[in-house]
């Protein structure tokens, strides 16, 4: 399989997924702004919108969006325990995979973008920190999401990540600042984190060396 990502971005959740799994994996590093892939190719050749995450199956399909990767990934090695097989809780995977990515992810989006007006980032910022508390009161007295590790987890980890570079304080949400620093304990955590942090650091220098040649 071949995993399509851009460092610290959501598809940070199907690195941790795949090294949780313990699956064989070619990693392609997109960058996000000339959307070309580490071995030369235009990712949009690929995949039209040139949005990550993407899995390449070994048959040459391709999947994309989190939610589907990261459940297809868990149910390669059910006996990893990723994700419930059937029922409620099953419904409950879905229900915070899908919580994340509409409350969380999009609303974290118009931050995360410099050309975004202020009036629309004041507005996100107010839909948001609601959404924010919620998972805050939920992990209050809770480890995880669901009752043990799943690859919902490593979602949250990677949008909470985002604070970082927003006024969002995650040390106003003490639950969720205490669930972020418990998956960086999980060594499959740290090694994608640290990983895409060190290639996120170059990617931003390479940006600001190719700012600095055009002025």
């Amino acid at each position: 399989m071949k995993l399509y990502f851009s460092p610290l971005a959501c598809s940070l959740a199907s690195r941790i997924a795949v090294y949780e799994a313990g699956l064989p994996i070619d990693l392609v590093e997109v960058d996000p702004v000339t959307k070309r892939t580490s071995d030369g190719v235009d990712y949009r050749q690929l995949h039209s919108l040139g949005l990550v995450p993407a899995l390449r199956l070994d048959d040459g399909t391709l999947l994309s969006e989190n939610a589907a990767v990261l459940q297809y990934v868990a149910d390669r090695v059910p006996d990893k325990h990723l994700a419930p097989r059937d029922g409620l809780a099953r419904s409950y995977l879905h229900q915070w995979l899908c919580f994340i990515g509409t409350e969380l992810h999009r609303g974290f989006a118009p931050l995360l973008h410099k050309t975004a007006p202020a009036e629309v980032k004041a507005y996100t910022m107010a839909r948001l920190l609601p959404r924010l508390a919620y998972v805050d009161h939920w992990l209050a007295n809770r480890e995880t999401l669901l009752d043990a590790y799943s690859v919902a987890d490593g979602y949250l980890f990677a949008v909470l990540n985002w604070t970082i570079v927003t006024s969002i304080k995650l040390a106003d949400y003490p639950s969720l600042a205490a669930f972020h620093a418990r998956m960086l304990e999980r060594p499959a955590v740290k090694r994608a984190f640290e990983e895409e942090r060190a290639l996120y650091l170059a990617e931003r220098e390479r940006a600001t060396n190719a700012a600095a040649a055009v002025s």
